[in-house]
């Protein structure tokens, strides 16, 4: 890491929930989980843009078979810690998903809104199956039930950032998932 981030990540008062090992070592484990459970089934992988990229990108590299992947984006957070609860759909996928096995890839299942809205708009387009992939889950925020069928982790009720995950766009490239007491300005940080 350089200096310039760790510098700025100390000003921060950040702590690391898991590492960037362990991130690998769990991503891993539930591409060995979906390769069992997906042979022979040439998925439609779906990632929610921007957070679950990182996510994405590692789990696809370690599944052993053929599959196709597209984007959804989605907004429902804006420049806050928290879901706003109101979702709107920005990007939608540019393929038909009719009689495919999709996998929905996100990084984090938190109010439950947002992936809801997004398995319900997939689920009108008569997909022959539709799971969840979620790196990170925040059960106790939950307002709307979901199900997840690979899950990385469970976190406490903390912002966190890294690992694709982002506050006002920054962090998202930070290799490890961290919290912190102090959460910068956009200027701050482009002024160190």
């Amino acid at each position: 890491m350089s200096k310039q981030k760790l510098k700025i990540l100390e000003s921060l008062d950040y702590k690391i929930l898991y590492t960037e090992k362990q991130i690998q070592k769990r991503v891993k484990e539930i591409a060995k989980e979906i390769s069992n459970d997906y042979a022979n089934k040439n998925p439609y992988v779906v990632g929610v843009l921007r957070g679950a990229f990182m996510f994405l990108g590692d789990l696809i590299r370690h599944l052993d078979f053929p599959l196709t992947t597209d984007f959804m984006a989605i907004s429902s957070y804006g420049s806050s810690t928290k879901s706003t609860g109101v979702v709107r759909l920005i990007k939608d996928l540019d393929d038909n998903v009719e009689g495919r096995h999709v996998l929905v890839v996100e990084d984090i299942v938190d109010s439950g809104h947002t992936i809801s809205y997004i398995t319900d708009i997939i689920r009108t387009r008569r997909v022959a199956s539709l799971k969840l992939v979620s790196f990170l889950d925040r059960p106790n925020r939950r307002e709307v039930p979901v199900e997840i069928s690979y899950k990385g982790f469970d976190i406490p009720d903390k912002f966190v950032l890294g690992y694709g995950m982002d506050y006002s766009q920054l962090f998202r490239n930070t290799p490890f998932i961290f919290t912190c007491k102090h959460l910068p300005s956009e200027e701050n940080v482009v002024k160190r």
